[in-house]
């Protein structure tokens, strides 16, 4: 009686395990089957697809990271973006912490800086969609194909010369409007006074210009590779039909 029960139980094992076996093939090849249908290769893709889905990739991409860091605290709260001393000028805060009111100087500096360059973000949306228009039918196979920061590079690579161009005016008239030049002056002017320092005056502007760049970079970086890996950043049909999973 016992050994018949242990038998059936058995058999019974074997039936509900070949059956969950099933189970799992059946629904193995129902998700491989929905992945082929919804990831259209770049084969099935129009050029159209192609070029529209990566334009709006790096169109939002832009004016997210423009928004984000244009905010209050958007470079000085993110520990990433954050823009500090220049590296020639990083013994500065070792001299100048040690005489009356030193800290505060190197302090005001510091979010100084990073003001202008939120405030200067502002105006990086517009110059990097004028740039994302001139995209190519073979720039954008080769990002759609790329890693998941190619169209980021790509927009690097094209802009930064004239980026830079058109965004150190607007960094030295924010540096001016939030009393950068001001605390830095006063800044290096306190480091110099003090005798036996070589006296240096980094060019801030241009410093500044570079960081708050590079910054929007690495941020556009960051919404690209949401938007391809995040269905919920898929916010349009072009992108859906391109990046969706």
């Amino acid at each position: 009686m016992k050994i018949t029960f242990l038998i059936t139980l058995f058999l019974f094992s074997v039936i509900a395990n070949g059956q969950n076996l099933k189970n799992l093939i059946n629904q193995g090849t129902t998700q491989v089957k929905n992945i082929v249908n919804q990831n259209p290769t770049s084969a099935q893709l129009s050029n159209t697809d192609i070029v529209g889905g990566l334009k709006e990739a790096l169109t939002l991409g832009a004016q997210k990271s423009a928004s984000k860091l244009s905010a209050i605290d958007g470079f000085f709260k993110d520990a990433a973006l954050k823009i500090l001393l220049p590296p020639e000028a990083q013994k500065i805060t070792e001299v100048v912490s040690k005489i009356p009111g030193g800290n505060k100087l190197i302090d005001d500096a510091i979010l100084s800086m990073n003001r202008a360059a939120e405030d200067a973000a502002k105006s990086a949306a517009p110059i990097f969609v004028d740039a994302i228009k001139n995209m190519s039918i073979n720039d954008a196979i080769g990002i759609l194909k790329g890693t998941d920061t190619a169209a980021t590079h790509y927009l690097k690579s094209n802009t930064i010369n004239p980026l830079t161009i058109a965004f150190k005016p607007i960094i030295e008239q924010s540096l001016a409007k939030v009393n950068a030049t001001q605390y830095w002056n006063s800044l290096m002017s306190a480091y110099n006074k003090i005798p036996f320092n070589k006296k240096i005056n980094p060019n801030l502007s241009a410093y500044v210009t570079e960081k708050a760049i590079s910054g929007v970079f690495t941020q556009i970086a960051i919404e690209e590779q949401n938007i391809r890996k995040n269905p919920a950043a898929q916010v349009t049909n072009t992108l859906k039909k391109v990046f969706g999973k």
